[in-house]
């Protein structure tokens, strides 16, 4: 999907409108917060925090790995 986006003034502030299917295509609706981060390209835009997924992907390897140790401690 390529769309050229409009900065526009809102308040004191600068703001940018996204069009009915980018906002279609990252599951978002009014409320919802996007996350912004770098990318070696330039930036990206997400609707999940990008943070929170290079932990849970670290937490899902560690569980992996010890699968056995995890599963003597939960008894």
């Amino acid at each position: 999907m390529n769309a050229s986006l409009k900065l526009v003034k809102i308040g004191n502030s600068t703001g940018v409108i996204l069009p009915k299917e980018l906002l279609a295509r990252l599951r978002v609706e009014l409320g919802d917060t996007l996350y912004v981060s770098e990318s070696p390209d330039g930036v990206r835009l997400t609707a999940s925090n990008p943070d929170f997924e290079a932990k849970m992907k670290l937490a899902e390897k560690i569980m992996r790995e010890d699968r056995d140790i995890l599963r003597v401690l939960a008894q």
